[in-house]
C-alpha cells in the first residue's frame, strides 16, 4: 500500500512540475511573426516569445522560445508552432553586428532596431508584458512588428 502511495505522489509531482511547460507547448496553434522596417539586410533578427512577464523583454533566457535567424531581405518572419491557447508577448531586435545582444550607446539608447508585439509607443524604457501581450486562440495566428530605430 505504501508503494502505491509513493507512486501516486510521484505521479502528482511530475504532473505539477510539467504543467507550466504544457501551458505554452504541446498545442496545435501556430504563430507567425512578421517584422517590418529593417534598414539593412545584414546580420540576424533575434526573436523571443514570452508566456509571462518573467524576464520580458530583456532576458531571452526566460522566454519559452528564443532564436536568431539570418536576415536576407528587408522583411523578416518566423513561425512558432505547437503553442497552446494563451497570452504571449514577443520582443525582437535586429542584431546587425551578430554579437547576440541589442547594442546601446553610452546613454543606454539602442543603436540597433528593436520592436515588440502590439507595437506599443516607447517613451522611456521597454513596455510591460501587459502592453505587448496578445492572445493566441486558434490554429493560425499572425502579428506584425514594426522595428523602431531611435538613432
Amino acid at each position: 500500500m505504501k508503494r502505491v502511495g509513493f507512486l501516486l505522489l510521484g505521479a502528482a509531482c511530475i504532473a505539477v512540475l510539467k504543467a507550466p511547460m504544457q501551458a505554452a507547448y504541446g498545442g496545435s496553434n501556430r504563430l507567425t511573426v512578421q517584422v517590418q522596417g529593417l534598414k539593412a539586410s545584414q546580420g540576424r533578427m533575434c526573436y523571443s516569445l514570452f508566456s509571462s512577464s518573467q524576464g520580458f523583454p530583456n532576458h531571452a533566457e526566460s522566454a519559452i522560445r528564443a532564436t536568431c535567424l539570418p536576415v536576407n531581405t528587408n522583411n523578416s518572419a518566423i513561425a512558432f508552432g505547437n503553442l497552446n491557447p494563451g497570452t504571449y508577448a514577443v520582443a525582437v531586435f535586429h542584431d546587425r553586428n551578430g554579437d547576440g545582444q541589442l547594442n546601446k550607446n553610452q546613454f543606454g539608447i539602442p543603436t540597433e532596431g528593436f520592436g515588440f508585439s502590439q507595437n506599443p509607443v516607447i517613451v522611456s524604457g521597454p513596455p510591460s508584458f501587459r502592453d505587448a501581450a496578445f492572445l493566441v486562440a486558434g490554429p493560425r495566428n499572425a502579428i506584425q512588428i514594426q522595428l523602431k530605430h531611435l538613432l
